[in-house]
């Protein structure tokens, strides 16, 4: 009966600690919504609102990972739920660095401002990327929160996009600084949010990687897709 009482304490620990990553997760998505609305608008306001919510992101990391700490010293949980505990952890430092993206936009667009950048530069090309990572953030929020494997592989393999995306745009923007030498500075600050959008895709992978792994036991960073699929089918 006491094992059956400190299991179910465990579970609601668990339980706590998960809503508040998702908590986090919801705070980060706002965020890069935020930073790209500033962009397409060229608006300090925005810009400064998402820098300020960089401190309330941070904070929240921490939380979480004094939380996690403590459940490990006092659980001494079993190997598959310091699975679970780390992957968590993990997850966590990914929306963190998710955030620190969206702050890295909207400073690159205060600088944009602040050089007095050219509007015939595409910074609305950025929209399509800027939407896919975002979507794939909550893909992958959502994902975590029902350890789903099957959408985990599916994040996987949509990560591709922003990646052609990001491409794409470097080449116009090498084009736009050919033609005119003026725009290298804003074309630059550009390219930084550019790729600013593509590591948030790249942190929405790695939280994708982290539930195959909590759910199946294997770790398939740096895995071919042929390696993943074949984890999450096993």
């Amino acid at each position: 009966m006491a094992d059956k009482h400190l299991s179910t304490q465990f579970d609601s620990e668990l339980n706590g600690v998960s809503s508040r990553v998702m908590e986090l997760g919801g705070l980060v998505e706002s965020q890069l919504r935020l930073a790209i609305h500033a962009l397409s608008q060229y608006s300090a306001e925005c810009a400064n609102q998402v820098i300020e919510t960089e401190l309330r992101v941070n904070g929240m990391e921490l939380d979480i990972d004094r939380e996690l700490s403590s459940i490990i010293a006092r659980r001494q949980p079993t190997a598959r739920d310091l699975r679970l505990l780390i992957a968590i952890s993990k997850t966590t430092a990914n929306l963190e660095r998710a955030g620190d993206e969206a702050a890295k936009i909207a400073r690159m667009v205060k600088s944009i401002m602040h050089n007095g950048a050219s509007r015939t530069l595409p910074s609305s090309d950025l929209r399509v990327a800027a939407d896919l990572a975002s979507g794939l953030l909550r893909k992958a929020l959502d994902a975590f929160a029902r350890l789903d494997t099957a959408a985990a592989l599916s994040i996987l393999k949509e990560d591709d996009q922003i990646d052609e995306e990001f491409d794409g745009f470097v080449r116009k923007l090498i084009t736009y600084m050919m033609e005119d030498p003026r725009t290298i500075s804003s074309s630059l600050d550009l390219l930084f949010i550019a790729k600013a959008i593509e590591r948030v895709g790249d942190h929405a992978k790695n939280i994708a990687e982290f539930i195959i792994y909590i759910v199946k036991g294997a770790d398939v960073r740096h895995s071919p897709m042929e390696q993943v699929e074949s984890a999450v089918k096993s």
